[in-house]
């Protein structure tokens, strides 16, 4: 098959264009050519600005393939032109969306039958804490609207693994490798669910292959934060409960991952994939995954969300009678 993936030289992108390539398709990607990539020679790169107006996409004129995967689709300035330019040259339209687009449910576990938040207009290009979610509904619908039953929705928890520059996940795992007395956040009965790239990047390639419409959440084995930390192999924990870190002013950024039992968005790491498991989605053991990011990260010197001077202030505080 021939696809076209709209972005696919940084993280998880480049993770769903090497599934394809593993599974023997062709692939084109669609990128501003800013960033140097490492893709195989064999990767037709096509050059093109979604934010540029009009001559943003001309590079696509002319040609068609089996399907289009949108990974770098935030906004409907961007996805809308693409989506109806392309109308008539893909068969599928892969939308990669993001559990965000729920909100925060109050119902457990959350299916692909919750609700979701209300859209953000067609004109917001703003993309922060408040608006992500409803951006990625407002894109899911006119995905929807242009291919109707050749649209597939793709919503991930948080995507993890080898190439993640963000920092949330190689956080953990680096300062797990680092050692010493580590801060801990909560009681460890806190619940922690993420997604390994290479998994969803297996399921795209899935349901292109089977031709499977709907929508699917994503997500890997949903563990409690003690376990979690003792697949990372850390050691000398020192547990700091939430209460704590919240008096702290500590946020989601300095400790990434952790959302308290009950707290803001913790529903979200509470995601069924039954649906998607259904229809053939696997999932990667979280040592394995644990140890692919490592391998990848120990060398890429990413900044630490919280300092190790923060981090040692927060647990002397905890001390303190």
């Amino acid at each position: 098959m021939h696809i076209l993936i709209l972005g696919g030289t940084q993280f998880v992108g480049r993770h769903i264009v090497e599934a394809f390539l593993a599974a023997g398709h062709t692939v084109s990607v669609l990128t501003r050519g800013q960033t140097a990539d490492t893709l195989p020679a064999s990767v037709e790169r096509l050059r093109g600005d979604r934010d540029a107006p009009g001559a943003g996409l001309e590079a696509l004129a002319g040609r068609s393939w089996d399907a289009c995967v949108d990974v770098s689709g935030y906004t409907p300035r961007q996805v809308r032109p693409s989506a109806e330019y392309l109308r008539d040259r893909v068969h599928r339209y892969v939308f990669i969306s993001a559990v965000s687009a729920y909100g925060d449910p109050t119902e457990r576990p959350v299916r692909e039958t919750h609700p979701l938040l209300p859209p953000a207009a067609e004109d917001v290009t703003e993309i922060d804490g408040d608006t992500y979610g409803p951006l990625k509904v407002a894109c899911e619908r006119i995905v929807q609207e242009i291919y109707g039953d050749r649209t597939t929705l793709l919503r991930p928890q948080v995507v993890v693994g080898p190439y993640d520059p963000s920092g949330r996940y190689t956080y953990w795992v680096d300062r797990a490798a680092r050692g010493g007395e580590m801060l801990a956040p909560g009681d460890g009965a806190d619940h922690v669910q993420v997604i390994d790239a290479r998994d969803l990047a297996r399921f795209v390639v899935t349901v292109v292959e089977k031709d499977l419409a709907g929508a699917f959440n994503l997500a890997g084995p949903r563990i409690t934060w003690a376990e979690f930390l003792q697949i990372l192999g850390a050691k000398e924990l020192v547990w700091v409960n939430a209460g704590i870190l919240k008096a702290a002013g500590l946020t989601f950024v300095e400790l990434p991952l952790f959302r308290p039992e009950h707290g803001p968005r913790s529903s979200l790491m509470d995601i069924s994939t039954e649906r998607a498991r259904a229809a053939g989605l696997t999932l990667t053991d979280p040592a394995i995954t644990v140890r692919a990011t490592r391998a990848w990260s120990q060398d890429e010197d990413l900044p630490p969300a919280l300092s190790p001077e923060r981090e040692a202030e927060l647990i002397q505080t905890f001390r303190q009678p």
